[in-house]
């Protein structure tokens, strides 16, 4: 999942190179990756509306139910 969404995240941005998925584990078994992108690109991860964000979540989530997990996807400031 980390891997699928550094892939989706990079062609949308600027700055490919700022891209960074942080991967923990929750206490129930779900994984929640976090994203963070260069100050520039949050506009374009997050599209007009949310648009974007909900669609690399929808993809996330579609691919980690072939996996049997639950995966949440949490667009974070890097700072």
């Amino acid at each position: 999942m980390r891997e699928l969404l550094e892939y989706l995240a990079r062609g949308l941005v600027e700055h490919p190179g700022e891209v960074r998925v942080a991967e923990s584990e929750e206490d129930n078994g779900s994984i929640v990756l976090e994203l963070s992108v260069a100050e520039d690109d949050y506009g374009n991860v997050i599209g007009r509306g949310g648009r974007t964000a909900q669609a690399l979540r929808t993809v996330i989530k579609a691919a980690a139910v072939k996996d049997g997990r639950r995966v949440f996807v949490d667009i974070v400031d890097a700072a």
